[in-house]
């Protein structure tokens, strides 16, 4: 609870600042907003437009060659406030006539929905009019203002994301292995109120895998081509150096889905 009213406290004097620059639609997240479409309900946050530096410093513990950093503008979105849920795509399978993922027996209901191809998920978030995110919107929502590897700081502990507490990041200590998901919503947010972006499911994003450019980018959608899709955050089942905000991950083609992988969707403002 301090933990949470420190970060709230932090984003009360920025927004302040910024309100006194005229700038306030800058780099201050936040802002609950609840939309129904086809009868699936979606509770957004706002995503302010801003620049980040998207990528990883050459010291990052875990760091891999492809977080080359660059700097990136980004225009003002909407981002679900949790990953799409077994509740929410089995509306859309219903709807749609699409066969129902299995939930491995974990339950269904709030537990983030898995067992989904990139392909699934996009047509999730088409029919929902939206899409999924680009590589560079979700480390910037991810990130929410932070430059270290987490936006929770140096160190992720299981009390603050669901991944594999068996391999803390560096030499901190060991935490919980839940061996299976948790439902949306059970741990802290980051600072723009974005829930599970670290651990839980990885999340896939629109972009496909390919090098950094150098030069700085405005709104970067990833190359034109590739064979394999982006996914993002970590999950239940992983080391907690692949849930670093820069961690990308490039090992599935957009027809495979695994129980480590989910996805949230994506709006404009």
């Amino acid at each position: 609870m301090k933990r949470r009213i420190a970060i709230l406290g932090v984003n009360v004097v920025e927004w302040f600042l910024c309100r006194i620059r005229g700038d306030e639609d800058e780099n201050i997240g936040g802002g609950d907003e609840k939309t129904e479409k086809n009868g699936v309900a979606v509770d957004w946050i706002s995503i302010p437009s801003g620049t980040f530096t998207m990528g990883s410093p050459n010291r990052e513990v875990g760091r891999r060659d492809d977080e080359v950093q660059h700097e990136v503008r980004l225009s003002a979105f909407k981002m679900s406030k949790y990953a799409v849920t077994f509740e929410q795509y089995d509306a859309f399978c219903k709807a749609t006539g699409r066969q129902n993922p299995k939930d491995e027996g974990w339950g269904r209901g709030k537990q983030p929905v898995i067992n989904v191809s990139w392909s699934d998920a996009t047509a999730f978030a088409q029919w929902m009019g939206c899409r999924l995110p680009t590589e560079a919107e979700w480390e910037y929502a991810c990130r929410a203002g932070t430059t270290t590897p987490f936006n929770t700081g140096n160190n992720l502990t299981t009390k603050q994301a669901n991944y594999n507490g068996n391999f803390p990041y560096k030499d901190h200590a060991k935490g919980e292995y839940r061996e299976q998901t948790l439902p949306v919503g059970s741990l802290v947010p980051n600072a723009w109120g974005l829930y599970d972006m670290h651990g839980n499911v990885w999340e896939w994003c629109s972009d496909w895998y390919g090098d950094y450019p150098a030069e700085p980018q405005t709104n970067p959608a990833g190359p034109s081509s590739g064979e394999i899709f982006v996914f993002r955050g970590g999950s239940w089942f992983i080391n907690v150096i692949r849930c670093r905000s820069a961690y990308r991950s490039n090992y599935f083609k957009p027809v495979i889905s695994d129980n480590t992988i989910g996805f949230r969707i994506v709006a404009s403002k």
